[in-house]
């Protein structure tokens, strides 16, 4: 299967909010609407106007959400609210949530709606020392709204964290990365050509963001994806290796081996999914992909 392009009709720029990106809310985002209960629990947005929606969708007050969950020890430190939001722009070949490819898929949320889940859960958050984390699909899709999102997350004292693949690191601002105090950062292959045929895009902005943030001191989290056959190559692994490296504020590397548990959804949404014949890698891969970052001094998961 070619990798399927992803559509950009839903970046432009600058929009006056984040200057950077913008959202089309007539394309991209799903229309307000009135229903019973919202998207796993939070109620959806109330219904308004068309004016009014695009207004809100600019200014971040209304995204697009897939659903959230409650973890812990898995986005980050803790326990974490988890919120999926709806939209990215790479396709990977391993996706074990390909529902949230589309924005439009989504349900409209308000961020102060979302808020008000944040704040229940701040007993837990402070017993055990986790908080927010935004993943998707890709939260950077709708920089306005996560924007809002962890800041008001930030003003209430939360620990916040985003899960993304730096493929849109240039859309973040400086005013969004000052209340992330965490960025999970998956880099899914060393070079180029193994990037473009994993994901359908280039690896290059998923470079240039690492430097970014640990230019400014944003703590990382990286996550590589072990796919046997994909991203297994010795030279390919180096290549990631040798660039974390160099990233002074990375706190750990999660090399997360590869499953097959998304073929399902694949399936369900009649997408054709390459990797069905391909196994979950032997512990002795595991061990030697982590032994390559290890020799580069970095702790290991």
């Amino acid at each position: 299967m070619t990798a399927v392009e992803p559509s950009t009709a839903g970046i432009v720029a600058p929009d006056g909010i984040n200057g950077f990106y913008e959202p089309v809310p007539e394309d991209n985002v799903p229309r307000l609407r009135r229903s019973g209960a919202g998207t796993a629990g939070i109620a959806p947005a109330e219904l308004m106007d068309r004016h009014e929606h695009i207004a809100a969708v600019r200014a971040g007050q209304v995204g697009s959400m897939h659903s959230w969950e409650l973890v812990t020890a898995v986005d980050g430190p803790g326990t974490r609210l988890t919120v999926f939001l709806a939209g990215c722009p790479l396709r990977c070949l391993y996706c074990h949530n390909p529902d949230t490819l589309k924005m439009k898929d989504g349900e409209p949320v308000a961020v102060d709606d979302l808020l008000v889940r944040v704040r229940r859960y701040l007993p837990i958050f402070k017993a055990t020392g986790g908080g927010l984390t935004v993943s998707g699909g890709e939260p950077l899709m709708q920089p306005a709204f996560l924007g809002r999102l962890l800041h008001g997350a930030k003003e209430m004292g939360v620990h916040t964290t985003i899960d993304t693949s730096g493929f849109l690191g240039a859309y973040a601002s400086e005013a969004l990365l000052d209340d992330v105090d965490l960025v999970l950062l998956d880099i899914k292959a060393g070079d180029p050509e193994t990037y473009r045929r994993t994901t359908g895009r280039e690896l290059q902005p998923t470079l240039d963001f690492s430097r970014r943030l640990a230019e400014r001191g944003t703590r990382m989290w990286i996550r590589y994806v072990l796919v046997p056959g994909l991203t297994d190559g010795y030279a390919g692994v180096e290549a990631v290796a040798d660039h974390v490296a160099t990233l002074g504020t990375v706190e750990r590397v999660e090399v997360l081996p590869f499953h097959n548990m998304g073929k399902d959804k694949w399936e369900r949404l009649g997408m054709t999914y390459e990797l069905g014949d391909t196994a979950a890698p032997t512990a002795e891969l595991v061990d030697r992909v982590r032994g390559q970052f290890r020799r580069r001094g970095l702790t290991v998961h």
